[in-house]
């Protein structure tokens, strides 16, 4: 550790160094604050030893043009009894600690190391932000293809800015990886990031989530609670499914947008915040908007900057880099020893549509690491439905010479998707409805209408996951 002594006396000075080095510190001397400056700028300080009556400038200008330099760097005031007052001050100032004059080694010792575990928490404390950053920067979503490319290059150059985001995309290609890594690239990552599922709420208690409540608002609103607005002021606020927020609460957020102002349900008084919206959508925006389900001015202003994911089927040069991270990552969690894709097994996934994207195939590549044992991975550890010959991605029918009914040929078709996609989604419609980019009740009226049953799948209706989640 690099100490480094600012003061006009050298025989102080000579002592305190003395005492430090027999500690094993490293030791920097400046009699002046201009000079002590000038070592804090050109050189790695890790504490600050600071006279605060020195010729020139006074020990009170030299804290606060330290603090200027390295906001993280603790100093420590030494002064004399009678000057007590200033530096009770200067620890007002940012100052860690004082030592009096005439000071005792042992007491030197002891303020020292403290300040130093002080430094050394604020630097892990730094190293940990880094980290976060580094997990959710752009630069470590998977991809090589050249759609993935752009897609880096867009996110860079918006992430700094100001604007409004909306990331498109279907179920599964990220879109919220895609958010958070907006948000730590921006000036805003110190500030909140929150995340708010639009399309599965109720309209009244996504608004109250949003804007939150006081007291007496509606039945059961037994005490005020803050907005997740409020919770991101200074942040950012990622809105998964915008297209499926009614028409009511897309004019309350747009007044958000336009006014960085909201009431809270049932409140009278104006709250004010500095929030980035980024939206996500899988469904087509501008097409709900010639329908009528989502307002014109809103989708402007959400806009600004949009960012589309493509599907993982239209970059399949990116499934082996995929996979390996998954399978690293799936081995890691579940204390398995290395794991091996057979070429086979490779290949069967290389020529998959993977209609859930990347989210389908982290999934598949979960599901084969934890029942595997042994270190490679055969085609038997994948799912039936990426296993059978019969291709469900590719409609590929051929009309014999006997004639084909057309309707019963289609029927069976709808029927494999949407088997497959209940068995991708574990039998929980709603997701499975996702991935369909259906809404719940049509893809509901389609298992009816397809005689699809218990004894094909089990089948969680969306009413039943929501009112497991309600009492969650």
């Amino acid at each position: 550790m690099r100490v480094l002594i600012i003061d006009d006396e050298e025989v102080l000075r000579d002592v305190m160094q003395a005492v430090l080095r027999r500690e094993g510190f490293d030791v920097a001397l400046a009699a002046t604050a201009e000079e002590g400056l000038a070592i804090v700028e050109s050189d790695e300080i890790d504490l600050v030893i600071l006279d605060i009556m020195l010729p020139g400038m006074d020990g009170h200008e030299a804290l606060r043009n330290i603090k200027e330099l390295s906001p993280s760097l603790p100093v420590i005031i030494v002064t004399a009894y009678s000057s007590i007052d200033g530096a009770i001050l200067a620890m007002k100032n940012g100052a860690f600690h004082y030592i009096p004059k005439p000071f005792k080694n042992e007491e030197v010792i002891i303020t020292v190391n403290k300040a130093l575990e002080q430094r050394r928490l604020s630097r892990e404390n730094e190293r940990l932000k880094a980290e976060l950053q580094e997990r959710y920067s752009f630069a470590n979503i998977i991809g090589k293809s050249e759609p993935m490319r752009k897609v880096f290059e867009l996110i860079r150059l918006a992430a700094p800015s100001r604007s409004n985001i909306l990331v498109l995309g279907e179920s599964g290609t990220g879109k919220e990886l895609v958010a958070k890594a907006i948000h730590h690239g921006s000036p805003r990552n110190k500030n909140a990031f929150v995340t708010v599922n639009s399309g599965s709420l109720p309209p009244e208690l996504l608004e109250s989530n949003l804007f939150g409540h006081v007291k007496g608002a509606f039945t059961g609103a037994i005490t005020s609670k803050r907005g997740l607005f409020e919770v991101a002021d200074g942040g950012s606020i990622f809105l998964d499914e915008i297209g499926n927020i009614n028409i009511e609460t897309q004019a309350k957020l747009l007044r958000v947008i336009q006014e960085k102002e909201f009431m809270r349900l049932g409140g009278v008084e104006t709250i004010r915040v500095d929030v980035r919206i980024i939206a996500a959508s899988n469904a087509d925006l501008q097409q709900l908007v010639r329908d009528g389900g989502f307002r014109e001015d809103l989708f402007y202003r959400l806009n600004v900057i949009t960012v589309t994911l493509p599907p993982l089927r239209k970059r399949r040069e990116d499934i082996p880099l995929l996979v390996s991270h998954f399978l690293q990552k799936y081995s890691d969690e579940n204390r398995k020893g290395r794991r091996v894709i057979l070429p086979e097994t490779m290949r069967i996934m290389m020529d998959h549509g993977w209609p859930g994207n990347v989210r389908e195939l982290e999934n598949t590549i979960e599901r084969a690491v934890v029942l595997s044992t042994t270190e490679e991975i055969g085609p038997d550890l994948l799912p039936d439905y990426l296993r059978s010959p019969r291709r469900t991605d590719q409609l590929v029918t051929l009309v014999p010479t006997a004639g084909l009914a057309l309707k019963d040929a289609v029927s069976e078709y709808e029927r494999s998707m949407v088997l497959q996609a209940l068995e991708l989604a574990g039998g929980v419609q709603k997701r499975a409805a996702e991935l369909l980019q259906l809404k719940p009740s049509t893809l509901n009226e389609m298992i009816k209408r397809l005689g699809i049953g218990l004894k094909s799948v089990v089948v969680v209706p969306a009413e039943e996951v929501e009112a497991g989640a309600a009492e969650n």
